[in-house]
Order: C-alpha cells, then sequence, then structure tokens
C-alpha cells in the first residue's frame, strides 16, 4: 500500500468517526430513547460546541470528496511522489486540527488550518496533472 492509500484510508476512518461527540451530546440533551426514536425536541443540539462539530463534520465530509479522488488519482496514475506522500500525511494533521479548531470556535485557526488542507489537495492535483 502507498503512503497516499494509507493516510487517505485514516482521514476517512477519521472522518466517520467525526459524528461521535455530538450525538453523544444530543443524548444527553434529549436521552437516548428521544434521540433514537424522535421527540419534539430541536432538531439540532444545544450546546454551541456541538453546533460547530455538527458543521465541522459536514465540511470534512465535503473534502474528503475532493481528497479521495485525487489520491485515487494519483495512485492510478503512478504520480505518486515523496511530495504527495507528504501532502497526504499533512492533509489529515490539517483535518485533525480543523475538526478541533473549529469544534473549540477559534476561527482563524480552522481558517488556516483548511487553507493547508486545500494546498495539499492542491499540490496532488498539480502532481496528477504532471505541473509538479
Amino acid at each position: 500500500m502507498t503512503q497516499e492509500l494509507h493516510w487517505m484510508v485514516l482521514t476517512a476512518l477519521m472522518t466517520g468517526l467525526f459524528w461521535m461527540p455530538y450525538v453523544l451530546n444530543r443524548f444527553a440533551e434529549i436521552g437516548i430513547i428521544s434521540a433514537i426514536f424522535g421527540s419534539d425536541a430541536p432538531p439540532t443540539a444545544e450546546a454551541g460546541w456541538a453546533q460547530r462539530m455538527t458543521k465541522a463534520h459536514s465540511n470534512a465530509v465535503e473534502n474528503l470528496a475532493v481528497f479521495v479522488p485525487l489520491v485515487l488519482a494519483v495512485h492510478l496514475s503512478g504520480a505518486s511522489t515523496a511530495l504527495t506522500a507528504s501532502a497526504c500525511m499533512v492533509y489529515f494533521y490539517a483535518r485533525l486540527v480543523h475538526f478541533i479548531v473549529y469544534t473549540l470556535g477559534i476561527p482563524a485557526l480552522r481558517t488556516v488550518a483548511f487553507l493547508v488542507g486545500f494546498a495539499c489537495q492542491l499540490i496532488l492535483a498539480l502532481a496528477f496533472l504532471g505541473m509538479l
């Protein structure tokens, strides 16, 4: 397995687990039975951190839809290099930082983490296109 695929799978797994804390918060707010079987409670979490975490999770899923095809294109085309492998690793950590600082409500760091992740996606695209 290439490093790109390794980091892609870890990123997908991490993104797939991002829902857990805000769902646990929902259980605490309205109870497990009400959360599972429906209730008259508002459809969104009340805690500010849980609302931000929901948005961070959505953003991670949206960006995963860009990251995965780029990784697969680099892998399948044989365009893998040390730079693309590093970009995938950095992307993983950028998305983790983005999730944490978004949840904590730190907008400047959230933007920096997002831009680092975008730069990693750009590296993958340029490598696939033979421009790096």
